[in-house]
């Protein structure tokens, strides 16, 4: 199964037919869209790519699937921005669930952030168990990894230094420590892997996790630079591979 993480940017208007572009390089079964506000869009993208199932929640989270869905349903936690979508393809053993973090770098949405993946944690552990990805836009950096301050917009340097000048990481950390793998790192441990913005990639914002008991169906996991990417939105896609 091929799964592919798209921040389409302002919900993807006026840059539909780029966007179709893009996915269709990668040829997903199934792509999880973040800031999908607009659901006349999804449907235009799910027509121009012939996929079988669409849908979008018209807050961020859309889907498209070129396989059958057997369930699919958003479920928004109290104090999460954003709803989480869970995804339940038909007749194939794996569990879906797309989300998009908060936004903003600063000391105070990452407590917010970690306090949303806390719920989604708390929201799926009845399927823990079984074979279950975590796939979207974290809005945050993993452990280890280094975000130059200087590069941000003014007005976000600002809230970073508001915010006590610092930032501590721990919403991914709280991920690892619940048992999970970073898809891409696995793979590739030395490699960037950058994802945001497209004309000056300094961060990874777009991840895919799968439980650690699962390492030996992670087949690939790759950032996707093919196609009219500059200017279909301001995120890289994610493309992971799994064995299924």
């Amino acid at each position: 199964m091929r799964l592919l993480s798209y921040n389409i940017r302002h919900g993807g208007s006026g840059r539909a037919r780029l966007i179709a572009d893009v996915i269709g390089r990668a040829a997903p079964d199934i792509v999880i869209l973040q800031e999908a506000t607009r659901a006349d869009v999804v449907a235009d993208l799910g027509a121009r790519l012939s996929m079988r199932a669409v849908s979008a929640d018209g807050q961020s989270l859309g889907f498209l699937s070129r396989i059958p869905i057997a369930h699919h349903a958003w479920h928004r936690p109290r104090i999460s921005r954003h709803a989480f979508l869970e995804i339940q393809p038909a007749d194939v053993d794996i569990r879906v669930f797309g989300l998009h973090l908060s936004a903003v770098h600063s000391a105070w949405t990452e407590r917010r952030r970690t306090l949303e993946l806390r719920a989604l944690l708390r929201g799926i552990a009845a399927h823990q168990h079984g074979f279950h990805v975590l796939v979207g836009d974290f809005n945050t950096l993993a452990p280890g990894e280094l975000l130059d301050v200087g590069q941000l917009p003014a007005r976000l340097r600002a809230l970073v230094w508001l915010s006590g000048g610092s930032i501590r990481w721990r919403t991914i950390r709280r991920v690892l420590d619940a048992g999970y793998l970073d898809a891409f790192r696995t793979l590739h441990p030395d490699a960037p892997g950058l994802t945001f913005p497209v004309w000056n990639p300094h961060v990874r914002l777009d991840y895919l996790f799968l439980p650690s008991n699962r390492r030996a169906a992670l087949v690939a996991s790759e950032v996707v630079s093919d196609g009219p990417v500059a200017e279909a939105s301001d995120h890289l896609p994610l493309l992971t591979e799994l064995a299924v």
